[in-house]
């Protein structure tokens, strides 16, 4: 067991409606947002009063579409750029359940800190629901290393962040910094960290078009011989302070309070993302229901047969996560006719396989499966990675973002080894036989 949850303290929303505005850091466009109080258990909804139907996406792990300076969220065609200092203050201050109305694309930006949303926050106040907190905590360490980045993740009974940051540049070379969160602590040490730039990073990124909004009045801005704003930095260590404001905004979408003593160096958006995915895919395998599904048990609860089935094994199946594998070999009917001579799994059949784990996982959920059958009515999103090959084992890993009545959504990536092949989006019914 690698985790253990413990009940402790109220869920907490707004004790009533606030609101703000201000331009996007990277589409440079003006958004207004209205901020209300949401039901227990809710969690935390944005919502696109600009599209039509006001479509909802939420903040999750699968639903994270971007990490290149930002963090950006998508579901169903519809993102949410930046959300990682707003995140940031709600999971800083102890909120649980939000809705968050916006008529753009972008969380402002603001003074490049989680503070003004923090400040409205506080002027509203905020309330208890009835429900406690589910706040889970590690029983064994989590490692997360690519190249000079790490993470780590240690067993404790708070949230505690160590932040190292590191650069070859005369004004920033090497900074630290380590906190205890409270929301007290968050208040007061982390939320007026503000987000920073090099002066050489400028015209690339707005190349890629991106910070279309930036401006030295929301975000710190370093040249070679000093900071090139107006205001003095609000902390002698502020770089490495907000790194760790960023961290918390990319915790909060684990989707429950942490636990544990975190330290990170040299980190972002992207790497902060990889290690809580494994992070989190480390409590799913603990606290799943534990017993792998063979051959006999698919074929019972799946319609599919030779040469259509294309499951092998289910290896994991948690209430809202599934793991299946599928063995390649080189007697595949397909490796006859598709490139002959030279044998490589075909991407249709790779996403075929990744939608069968993903109804399997959805049958699993309805009642009576054996009488029932998923279609899938959308499959988004598809990527290709690497060529699945003869001698690979495909292993798929999918999780549920959306599930009502017997309607879904699944965000699946498929590997071979630690390598991702192929990722994509499904939405699927189940129906009668």
């Amino acid at each position: 067991m690698s985790w253990r949850g413990e009940l402790t303290k109220l869920e907490r929303t707004l004790a009533g409606q606030t609101k703000l505005s201000g331009v996007g850091l990277h589409s440079g466009r003006n958004v207004s947002i209205r901020f209300m109080p949401a039901r227990e258990g809710e969690g935390v909804v944005f919502r696109r009063t600009d599209v039509s139907g006001s479509p909802t996406v939420r903040p999750s792990l699968e639903s994270v579409n971007y990490t290149t300076h930002q963090t950006s969220i998508k579901e169903d065609g519809v993102e949410i750029l930046t959300v990682e200092h707003l995140l940031s203050a709600v999971y800083g201050m102890g909120i649980d359940n939000l809705i968050v109305e916006m008529d753009g694309p972008e969380v402002p930006i603001l003074d490049g800190s989680a503070l003004p949303f923090v400040e409205v926050f506080e002027k509203i106040g905020m309330a208890d629901l009835s429900r406690s907190r589910a706040e889970r905590t590690l029983v064994r360490p989590i490692t997360y290393a690519k190249g000079e980045v790490s993470v780590t993740a240690l067993p404790s009974d708070s949230l505690t962040i160590t932040f190292g940051v590191q650069y070859d540049h005369p004004i920033l070379r090497n900074q630290y910094a380590r906190y205890r969160i409270t929301p007290e602590v968050f208040r007061r040490e982390l939320a007026p960290a503000r987000t920073y730039s090099f002066k050489s990073w400028v015209e690339p990124l707005r190349e890629r078009g991106l910070i279309k909004g930036g401006s030295l009045d929301n975000a710190i801005l370093i040249g070679d011989e000093g900071i090139l704003n107006q205001e003095p930095l609000r902390f002698p260590d502020e770089f490495a302070r907000h790194k760790i404001a960023d961290m918390i905004g990319n915790i909060a979408m684990l989707g429950f309070p942490l636990l544990a003593d975190v330290y990170a160096f040299r980190s972002g958006h992207m790497h902060n993302v990889q290690f809580l995915r494994k992070l989190k895919g480390e409590m799913a395998s603990a606290e799943g229901p534990a017993e792998a599904f063979g051959i006999e048990d698919i074929l019972r609860i799946m319609p599919h047969r030779y040469p259509f089935i294309l499951v092998d094994r289910i290896l994991e199946l948690a209430e809202d996560r599934v793991v299946g594998i599928k063995n390649v070999t080189i007697n595949e009917p397909f490796f006859e006719g598709h490139f002959p001579g030279h044998p490589v799994m075909p991407g249709v059949l790779i996403v075929e396989s990744m939608a069968q784990i993903g109804g399997f996982l959805l049958l699993h959920k309805v009642d009576n499966p054996e009488e029932k059958v998923v279609y899938f009515s959308r499959i988004e999103n598809v990527k290709f990675r690497k060529v699945v090959k003869p001698g690979d084992q495909l292993r798929s890993v999918l999780n549920m973002i959306k599930f009502r009545k017997n309607l879904c959504v699944i965000k699946g990536q498929a590997f071979v080894g630690e390598d991702i092949v192929c990722e994509g989006t499904f939405t699927a019914i189940v129906v009668q036989r």
